[in-house]
């Protein structure tokens, strides 16, 4: 089965959707009934491509152009042309647009629809972005057969908001690396020492520094809780600064001044794991997730895990972690006090978090959604 698969998500830094796209295609690879050709903006690819890095003016300019509707359109259009002409010929293929788009294509098709909080809540996300997706997921719905998701959340979101039938939508959930597992002090004290840390004396958020991932939020919370706790366990933050970052990065700022909090930016792939599980606490108060797939990554590393109860949070983490309503500091602080201080409730975390995460495998999502192809194909 002939298989083209979607891959212009897989550039740095990786995040969500192109963690997905990268572990699909890697796990779909292994797979012989299918022949795998990745798309790359308007190539053809026999091989997986490494994830490309962007120019660094590429965030300035866009900033500068995000709020001008004239330059999203000539882009959006640009970059349809570019990719419907590599794909002509290619009819006996089956298209996969892993995040969120299709570009016209004479074949049969399915797209990913990660979430909708493009439409729902758009102030979560960048004005050029937003007019971007809004054109770009009305045609992919048009041109798709069938739809793949990652949560049963984000299937009733996809009937709701942009209606699609839900006999056209798949649900596959995410998978976790196997390099997320509980790891010994001692294995984890080499790996830490390069961010100036230690295991088991830190809380720790992992994702982009924007406005949905509820960063505010989170800082009211710590700084509700003692000093005393604050300079034990300070807050570690790891993620790609983001849009909209300015006046949060001003308050990270004046917190690692005062001593309880540090920024380390984005750390690349291969540190997250150790990163992960040398920390106490793991914290993610999101405002929306279409998933939830870092909570999980601490689930399985043995880390107890608080988290908002937003979205898919509470579907993917189940009752595992101590969560608490995304726009509540109050309660946010009462649920770390908690899960930094209830050992029997932190035994019983680290026990149940890996067999949690254990039902999420990469190789799993791989096999189902191979079989969305065949049903496809069929």
């Amino acid at each position: 089965m002939k298989v083209i698969l979607s891959v212009d998500a897989i550039r740095q830094p990786l995040t969500g959707v192109g963690r997905y796209t990268l572990e699909l295609a890697r796990h779909l690879a292994a797979i012989p009934e299918l022949d795998l050709t990745f798309l790359q903006g308007d190539a053809l690819l026999d091989t997986l491509p490494a994830a490309a890095s962007g120019h660094p003016l590429v965030p300035v300019v866009r900033d500068m152009l995000s709020g001008f509707s004239l330059p999203t359109s000539i882009y959006r259009r640009y970059q349809g042309y570019r990719r419907a002409r590599a794909l002509r010929g290619e009819t006996n293929a089956l298209l996969h647009g892993t995040n969120y788009y299709l570009p016209a294509f004479a074949g049969r098709s399915i797209v990913t629809i990660h979430d909708v909080s493009v439409f729902t809540s758009p102030e979560y996300h960048r004005p050029d972005r937003v007019r971007y997706m809004h054109k770009e997921v009305a045609l992919s719905l048009q041109r798709a057969e069938l739809v793949v998701t990652v949560s049963q959340f984000s299937k009733a979101e996809i009937t709701r908001v942009l209606g699609v039938d839900a006999d056209r939508i798949r649900v596959i959930p995410l998978g976790i690396g196997a390099d997320f597992h509980p790891r010994a002090p001692a294995e984890l004290a080499k790996e830490l020492s390069t961010f100036a840390l230690q295991p088991d004396t830190y809380c720790l958020y992992v994702g982009t520094i924007e406005p949905r991932k509820n960063l505010r939020t989170l800082l009211d919370a710590f700084e509700q809780l003692p000093a005393q706790r604050r300079s034990q366990y300070p807050l570690v933050l790891a993620g790609y600064r983001g849009w909209e970052s300015a006046e949060l990065h001003a308050r990270i700022a004046k917190a690692a001044r005062e001593g309880w909090l540090t920024y380390l930016g984005y750390v690349p792939e291969r540190q997250l794991p150790a990163l992960i599980a040398g920390a106490r606490l793991f914290v993610y108060p999101s405002l929306y997730e279409g998933f939830g797939l870092p909570p999980l990554e601490a689930m399985a590393s043995g880390v107890p895990v608080v988290c908002s109860d937003a979205a898919a949070l509470k579907e993917a983490a189940g009752d595992v972690a101590q969560t608490a309503p995304a726009h509540d500091a109050d309660a946010l602080a009462r649920a770390i006090e908690r899960a930094l201080d209830d050992e029997t409730w932190r035994s019983q975390a680290k026990l149940r978090g890996p067999a949690r995460a254990a039902g999420f495998r990469w190789d799993r999502c791989a096999q189902r959604t191979c079989a969305v192809y065949r049903e496809l194909a069929a």
